[in-house]
């Protein structure tokens, strides 16, 4: 059965850049917008919504992960997603034990 993966958009950013610091890669504005607009085409974007939010409060009590990452990981399982792609989170934890955190920079 295929994988259903959940991808914070950080790593797309630092992905697509070249070697330069992650910071000069996030900057451009005129480079995120069409960033942007090419996910909206290609990825189906999660909308947080009110029970998005209570479950982030949730998660960033019990696992003690910042207001930004708890959201990303409420919104990847309310997603059905089995993999959550970010750096930003303990590479293999399984949260809520369907949602494993990969990095994809440290495999």
């Amino acid at each position: 059965m295929p994988v259903k993966a959940f991808i914070d958009t950080n790593i797309v950013i630092y992905a697509l850049g070249q070697s330069s610091a992650k910071t000069v890669l996030a900057a451009p504005l005129s480079e995120t917008r069409r960033l942007l607009a090419m996910l909206e085409a290609t990825c189906r974007v999660e909308i947080i919504t009110p029970a998005t939010m209570q479950r982030a409060l949730d998660i960033a009590g019990r696992y003690g992960f910042s207001w930004f990452d708890s959201l990303i990981v409420a919104s990847a399982i309310e997603a059905g997603c089995d993999t959550l792609y970010t750096e930003d989170l303990q590479h293999g934890q399984l949260i809520e034990g369907k949602l494993t955190v990969t990095n994809p920079f440290s495999i």
